[in-house]
């Protein structure tokens, strides 16, 4: 893993490894050391992320350990709020951002509750079609006042 901060923000350059993941919690504990959640906000903000990266080398990369995925962690200050935003870039293949749902709650197995787990930690979850190929997921947390 490849990290480099630049202002308020920490950019984080990975392969598609599971292996990977435990740097990337790490990495995000340490950003959110410095921002006002909880440390139970915390623990799922960490989950949330680590749910969308695992989704990323699933879904967009079907497991392929070598391709690159791209996260940046900042801060952010809006219309008087203040709290973090987390983008996950990877280059694999698209998909309507329309078609990205979550599978139904009733469906009682294992796995498959990724992206039920980002929306319900995360205020904003926003996916799109990056211009030059692959997705981009963009998830944000405000802070309470």
């Amino acid at each position: 893993m490849a990290k480099s901060i630049v202002g308020e923000s920490v950019e984080l350059h990975i392969a598609a490894n599971p292996e990977e993941l435990p740097g990337v919690r790490a990495a995000l504990e340490a950003f959110l050391a410095d921002v006002t959640f909880t440390l139970a906000e915390r623990a799922r903000i960490v989950l949330a992320v680590d749910e969308a990266v695992a989704n990323v080398i699933r879904h967009g990369y079907g497991g392929t350990c070598t391709q690159p995925i791209d996260i940046t962690l900042c801060r952010i200050e809006e219309g008087g709020r203040s709290g973090m935003r987390v983008t996950i870039r990877d280059f694999g293949r698209q998909v309507d951002p329309e078609a990205i749902c979550g599978r139904d709650l009733d469906d009682v197995r294992p796995g498959g509750l990724g992206v039920h787990i980002m929306r319900t930690v995360m205020d904003e979850v926003e996916y799109d079609c990056a211009e030059d190929g692959g997705m981009r997921v963009t998830l944000t947390k405000w802070t309470k006042p």
